[in-house]
């Protein structure tokens, strides 16, 4: 009996599924079965333990099959490996808790708005509140679902939030924990036989990332790459990518009156264009403020009578009248809300756009070296999608107290888990294929690095970003520069002409060479150690400032 017969049965012997409720249903389920509570505007509350107010990279563990083991980089530090034998001990385990359920919540959906490449995508939990997330971010079968290269192969997700497993059973098979004991939460993908396992994470995001972890790994062999970025199109049906991570401004940038929204998150670019993967947002919340965000927050905030509303609010404090409190991270910072996407003013409803005309990576250097805007030619942009590089600065992690280089590779490195040539390779060829411009968006500090210079303009930002998605940058001069060799132009409409060389923004000359040598001996150090023994690609590694 295989894995989905096994299943199947244990489906079929339970005295109570809920098969694909309504909305309004899961959402008083949740209310009633306590695992909620409603806010005075009509959003749903909730609040995890404290192992579980993020994702747990160290028990986000990947099964290590002979069919997928070669395609896999198992050097990277996201990438963990867990053997056959032990994920059979933990499926076992999650069908013996399906049993034990007075009550499971089934609900069919499906990962990717393209009916090409749609992933069938079955959550089986013991959760109302785990199976309404589902609702919300993963997308309704569409129409033609029959065509997906994936139709007769869905995937199974067995989620038990509040469970956890034996840590004496698996003593020597998985992590073990500073106290000498075995931890008691994995999370598992099975990418060649569809399957994935959560027991002990009830952070609902783990749900999603494990989702599209699996596509990241399965669309480059449909000749479809999966990119952690937001999209958007103008009246005209010119799209654009936003790839960037967190505090680069992806959210606010895509967030354009004047385009609509595909999605902010996840997408995949195959034949047809660009499509989002996702039903909805998973906003993070913390230090909301309606005239800053209005779309987050109105898309939470709105009220209404709490069986329809169904937005999630994750970890945030409630007072007891029902009034969120978004400026308190006392129990974590990483507050959250999930939402569909037909909550925000603006989108495109299919989700599905033509092949992009303007790609732009977005970093925050804090070190204030890197121009504002940089064009990128193909060779550039396969470098600094390798790269995936910003700053952290002081107050987003606790014990930082100077600005810190982070490189995480195509902008998303916990989720991409294939060998890394394949996904750069692929946006080199599509950007080629397609005449995609890419340009480098510095969104942090100008004038001298964090604690001395200032971050640019958000009104410079979004004036930089709006020339590049209209083509205002095509026919100006540009110059080279001297320590990452990026191309900025000399003009942009909007903005001061001083402000796009860095250079002339510092009072000493010296200073700044000094701050950009430095950043060049991380981008080379990094470099050699990410890639140095993988399959890069000459002309790319020619391209990383050399030390």
């Amino acid at each position: 009996m295989n894995l989905q017969e096994k299943i199947d049965r244990s489906l079929k012997n339970h005295s109570k599924v809920t098969r694909n409720p309504c909305r309004g249903d899961l959402v008083e389920e949740a209310v009633n079965r306590g695992e909620a509570f409603v806010s005075k505007n009509g959003a749903l509350a909730t609040w995890t333990p404290s192992e579980s107010t993020g994702r747990s990279p160290k028990d986000t563990l990947i099964v290590q099959r002979e069919e997928s083991q070669e395609k896999i980089d198992w050097d990277s530090p996201n990438n963990i490996p867990l053997d056959p034998e032990t994920f059979q001990l933990v499926l076992e385990d999650a069908l013996n808790l399906m049993s034990d359920k007075s009550n499971l919540f089934q609900t069919n959906r499906v990962i990717g708005a393209d009916p090409a490449y749609a992933l069938p995508t079955r959550t089986i939990t013991s959760r109302a509140l785990t199976s309404l997330f589902t609702l919300n971010m993963f997308r309704p079968i569409p129409d033609g679902i029959e065509r997906s290269t994936f139709a007769s192969s869905p995937f199974n997700l067995l989620v038990f939030p509040y469970d956890k497993l034996n840590s004496d059973k698996y003593e020597g098979r998985l992590r073990q924990l500073e106290d000498g004991g075995t931890t008691d939460m994995i999370v598992a993908m099975d990418f060649d036989r569809f399957l994935g396992v959560v027991i002990g994470s009830a952070y609902l995001g783990t749900v999603k990332k494990l989702m599209f972890t699996v596509m990241n790994y399965l669309l480059p062999e449909e000749d479809v790459l999966p990119l952690h970025c937001s999209a958007n199109e103008d009246e005209n049906g010119n799209s654009g990518l936003l790839l960037g991570l967190s505090g680069t401004g992806k959210t606010t940038l895509s967030a354009d009156p004047d385009r609509a929204l595909l999605g902010d998150d996840e997408h995949g670019w195959g034949d047809r264009g660009i499509a989002n993967f996702e039903n909805g947002c998973y906003a993070k919340l913390i230090d909301l403020q309606k005239d800053e965000e209005p779309e987050i927050w109105n898309a939470i905030m709105h009220k209404e009578d709490y069986r329809n509303h169904g937005a999630i609010v994750e970890n945030a404090l409630m007072y007891p009248n029902g009034e969120f409190d978004f400026f308190d991270s006392r129990l974590t910072p990483n507050l959250r809300g999930s939402y569909p996407l037909d909550y925000l003013t603006n989108i495109k409803e299919s989700s599905i756009a033509d092949h992009p005309e303007t790609i732009l990576f977005l970093t925050a250097d804090a070190n204030g070296v890197i121009p504002p805007i940089s064009k990128l030619d193909p060779n550039q942009a396969m470098l600094w999608f390798l790269m995936g590089y910003t700053s952290k600065i002081p107050g987003t992690e606790t014990g930082l107290t100077q600005p810190k280089s982070v490189f995480s590779r195509f902008f998303g490195q916990p989720f991409m888990p294939r060998n890394p040539d394949v996904y750069s390779e692929m946006l080199g060829e599509k950007m080629k294929r397609h005449g995609a411009d890419v340009y480098l968006i510095n969104t942090g500090w100008t004038g001298g690095p964090y604690g001395e210079g200032e971050r640019i303009d958000l009104g410079y930002t979004r004036a930089m970003v709006d020339a590049a998605l209209n083509d205002d940058l095509t026919g100006i001069d540009y110059e080279e520069g001297e320590y990452f060799q990026l191309c900025r132009p000399v003009s942009c409409p909007g903005v001061p002409n001083e402000l796009l060389n860095p250079r002339k923004t510092w009072g000493d000359e010296e200073a700044f060479k000094t701050r950009a040598e430095k950043l060049v001996r991380e981008f080379s150090e990094y470099f050699e150690e990410a890639y140095g023994e993988k399959d890069i690609k000459e002309e790319i590694v020619e391209e990383c400032p050399v030390k």
